[in-house]
This record gives C-alpha cells, sequence and structure tokens, in this order.
C-alpha cells in the first residue's frame, strides 16, 4: 500500500490552518483527499489564506483558541491526525510581550495535547522551532544538542518538546516535533512589526524602498522553502517506524545563506520583472536583541527515519515565493 493512502478519508486538524504554513498545508491535504478540520482564531491567520477552500467538500473551518480548552476539545472530536501549527511566532514579539506569547504556545499547546489524549487522537505534529538551540554555538545543529534558550519565544518551544515527551511516557499519545528552520512561501505575511525577512524584503523591492538588514549581513539562515515543510509534515504524519516516532527533526534544507546574500539575490530575481529595482540600495542597523547569528541545521535524521528528500533548494524556492509575491503584491 502507497503511504500517502493512510491519509486518504482520514480527519486531520491542522490549528493555525489558516496561517502561512497551516494554510499551505490545507491545501495540500485536501488535494490528497484527506478531510481538514481548520481551527484558527485569526489572530495571525487570514481569511483570504483558506478563502479557496471554503466551498470544498472536505474542508471545514471552526473559529476558536486554543488558549480555550473547550474550543481545543470541539476541534479534536473524531480526528485522527494533527498537525499543530497555532503560535505566536516571533522572538522580537516574545520579548515585547512574554506573557501572551506563554499563554498561546504554552498553556495553548498543552491544551491541544490534552484534547488529542481525551479524543483519542492517533499522532499529535507538532511546529516545534530552530530557537531551541539557543546559544550553543556548533553547527550544524544536531537534534541532540542544545544550549540555553535566547529569548522568551525559544523557552515556550523547548517547553512544547518537553510536554510532548511527557505525553508520550504518561498518556501513551504520540508526537513528533519539527524543528522549523526560517521557512518561507506563498501566503506568508509581509506586512506588521513581525513578519519574516523574506517577504519583507521582496514587498521593500516592489515598493521602491531599501530593505534594512540588522546587523551587517554577515548572519547566515538556513532557509527553508514552504515544500520541503509540507513533505515532512505529511510524512510524520505517515510513518509506520515506531523509532520515527516520539522525538524531533530539523526541517530545512542543511544550507546556510547570509542576509546580504539574501537581500541581494532577491533584488536580482525581482530586477528580472522590474529593472529598476536594480538601482535600490540596501541599508543596515544594528543587530536585535535574541538574534541567534549563524543557523545551520544537519537533516541526516530526517532523512534516515521520515525519509526526508528536500525537493527546493535555497535558490530554488526564492524564484517560486517571488514569483507568487509579484503576481500577488503588484
Amino acid at each position: 500500500m502507497n503511504l500517502y493512502e493512510k491519509l486518504k478519508n482520514k480527519t486531520v486538524l491542522v490549528t493555525g490552518g489558516a496561517g502561512f504554513i497551516g494554510s499551505n498545508l490545507c491545501e495540500h491535504l485536501l488535494s490528497i483527499n484527506t478531510h481538514v478540520i481548520c481551527l484558527d482564531n485569526f489572530s495571525t491567520g487570514k481569511h483570504e489564506n483558506i478563502a479557496p477552500f471554503l466551498q470544498h467538500e472536505n474542508f471545514k473551518l471552526i473559529e476558536g483558541d486554543i488558549r480555550n480548552l473547550h474550543d481545543c476539545m470541539i476541534a479534536c472530536k473524531h480526528v485522527d491526525y494533527i498537525l499543530h501549527q497555532a503560535a505566536l511566532g516571533s522572538v522580537p514579539r516574545s520579548i515585547n510581550d512574554p506573557i501572551t506569547t506563554n499563554n498561546v504556545n504554552v498553556s495553548g499547546f498543552l491544551n491541544m495535547l490534552v484534547a488529542a489524549r481525551d479524543n483519542a487522537v492517533s499522532r499529535f505534529v507538532y511546529a516545534a522551532s530552530s530557537s531551541t538551540y539557543g546559544d550553543h554555538e556548533a553547527l550544524p545543529k544536531k537534534e541532540d544538542i542544545i544550549g540555553k534558550p535566547l529569548s522568551p519565544y525559544a523557552i515556550t518551544k523547548y517547553v512544547n518538546e518537553l510536554y510532548a515527551d511527557i505525553f508520550k511516557k504518561t498518556y501513551n499519545l504520540d508526537t513528533i516535533g519539527l524543528r522549523y528552520f526560517n521557512v518561507f512561501g506563498k501566503n506568508q505575511d509581509p506586512n506588521g512589526a513581525y513578519a519574516a525577512v523574506i517577504p519583507k524584503f521582496i514587498q521593500q523591492y516592489i515598493n521602491y524602498e531599501s530593505p534594512v538588514i540588522n546587523g551587517d549581513g554577515s548572519y547566515s539562515r538556513d532557509f527553508t522553502y514552504i515544500e520541503n515543510v509540507i513533505q515532512m509534515n505529511i510524512n510524520a504524519l505517515i510513518t509506520e517506524d515506531p523509532e520515527a516516532l516520539n522525538t524531533v527533526y530539523n526541517v530545512a534544507c542543511g544550507e546556510r545563506t547570509t542576509l546580504l546574500k539574501l537581500a541581494t539575490s532577491i533584488k536580482s530575481y525581482l530586477t528580472e520583472f522590474d529593472g529598476k529595482i536594480n538601482d535600490i540600495d540596501i541599508k543596515f542597523r544594528d543587530n536585535r536583541v535574541g538574534d541567534i547569528p549563524h543557523s545551520l541545521a544537519s537533516i541526516q535524521k530526517a532523512k534516515t527515519l521520515l525519509n526526508y528528500k528536500p525537493t527546493h533548494d535555497f535558490n530554488k524556492g526564492l524564484k517560486e515565493a517571488i514569483c507568487w509575491y509579484w503576481n500577488n503584491l503588484k
């Protein structure tokens, strides 16, 4: 049997399903004949991200908040699997408002685990974070070696991993944590104070504004295209290998790109659409508090245990993302 057949006619709850990653997961699951329930409170998610699915016979939207256990219990009824994406991202946001970040990312996460347990959900796959590596400087990052967290956000994502481990040991709930490394792609919001760097730079160039890099541009990241993230989530749901369960994985490309190269690459690709963009200068300012200087993942564990085969390297993903933004931001 094709393992992907496991998801046909199954019901998957995607928390944060109207957000960037969640909406992409909803779209893919619907394309393989899975029943999808989206739980979102639209604090950061957007109605337009799920508008194409609202008339789909296999899609159901529940407007609710993971901080409310009752909402979680309702959403988890008759659910086979959970892809838990709901969270408040952003290191700066967590520094400015650690209480709300904790309430959503820790209390909300615990509510979802309890609801999954009480509704006998088969598997709970959740969005972890590369921020968990904290002040551990060695590269590449390997799952079993972490440092001390550098932000409230990082603390919350590490606590998620600890809770998931306890729920397996105490309640036998199977979980898999996916430590995302700087995910980018379609539906990622370029607006707002906490916008991710890639869509923000793209929009600034399109508006003939200078992108602003924190620091001198030498900081580097393992930028990861959304299609690779979708693959990892699906593989985490369908794996039948007991050794692959109840652990965490890096979700990345295994290559790093400096912020300066990122900004110049975006400029170069966008110049193909609009020659004026080539004349825009890049600006610099001080580094942000809580930022990790360099990030690079080892993806060997994911390849070995979850059959992870990244389809998009940085350049291929960036080209696809820029085409989407050019058609949707203009």
